[in-house]
């Protein structure tokens, strides 16, 4: 296993000496709402202002830590403001309902989203394609310099993790990471690569690349990673997460998530190989890629469950 994560580790080309050992951030405003305090907080990524919401309990006493990453829906006029209950679809927000059970949420815009655009900020998309090719210039010009757009995602997400790590109020044995779709796909990758990730849910995101390329399905553009499907595929993603809490939301009419079953199967046995069988979960439901009020209550509920009652 440690073998498998190199791999995939080197072929993304992120190395252990580049994640800072802190990370400090800047509140821009604060504003109060009920059971949580919302905070607008930018901090460095390797020169690039990420812009936040961190969302924290009323109550704080070695909370549990969640970076919430937000999904893509050809929606990059929106991040963290869909992530926080702000704009776009409800059935996103899980940020405001993890603070209220008291979890300290992170809620950080992807690059090429809401005010990480280089030509607009805020919850106003351009029009036209414009926000679309900005984001395609971003992975075609990393590509063009031997680097890749996931290795960028990754590393700002990481640098997430470092930030909610160091609040001294989070307990570090207890911080996890959530995401649909686009999000979700961020949650495999970083979960695989990042051991402070101490359970991981991902929803809508569980397809291989073989079954995309086989059944013509698009490929997001941070999962273009040049050469990573010679070896490897999600699954392997999956067998390195084991033995910590995975929970995989899938749908039978789902693209996004067409053999999640498969995933879930080829992984089993590293789960297995820890006896921690029980810590791989695998909802499957009738329908399409959209969350649902269903989907979104069992998730909610199964976070809580690995974090307030039990042990990780």
């Amino acid at each position: 296993m440690k073998d498998l994560r190199m791999g995939i580790t080197e072929i993304i080309g992120i190395k252990a000496d580049d994640i800072p050992a802190s990370i400090k951030y800047r509140i821009i405003e604060s504003i109060k709402e009920a059971g949580y305090e919302r905070q607008l907080i930018e901090y460095n990524s390797y020169g690039d202002t990420v812009i936040a919401y961190l969302l924290i309990p009323e109550v704080l006493n070695n909370n549990p830590a969640i970076l919430i990453n937000h999904q893509h829906n050809s929606e990059r006029h929106l991040g963290k403001s869909e992530v926080c209950g702000l704009a776009g679809n409800p059935l996103q927000a899980f940020g405001p309902q993890l603070a209220r059970k008291g979890f300290v949420v992170l809620a950080p815009d992807s690059i090429c989203f809401e005010d990480r655009r280089k030509n607009v900020q805020g919850i106003v998309p351009l029009p036209g394609d414009e926000d679309f090719f900005q984001h395609l210039n971003e992975m075609c010009y990393l590509i063009l310099k031997g680097d890749n757009l996931m290795k960028k995602v990754l590393l700002d997400a990481m640098n997430g993790v470092t930030l909610l790590s160091e609040l001294t109020f989070t307990d570090n044995k207890k911080i996890g990471t959530l995401g649909h779709s686009y999000g979700g796909n961020t949650v495999l990758f970083l979960s695989e690569l990042d051991d402070r990730i101490c359970f991981s849910c991902a929803s809508g995101s569980a397809c291989t690349y073989e079954n995309r390329i086989l059944n013509d399905v698009g490929i997001e553009l941070a999962s273009v990673i040049p050469c990573f499907n010679k070896s490897y595929d999600i699954f392997d993603l999956v067998c390195c997460i084991a033995p910590r809490p995975l929970l995989i939301v899938s749908a039978d009419e789902d693209k996004y998530s067409r053999d999640a079953d498969f995933i879930v199967e080829q992984a089993r046995p590293s789960y297995a190989k820890y006896g921690a069988d029980n810590k791989l979960c695998h909802k499957r439901y009738k329908g399409g890629h959209a969350l649902t009020k269903e989907r979104f209550n069992y998730i909610v509920d199964w976070i809580y469950t690995n974090t307030k009652q039990r042990t990780l």
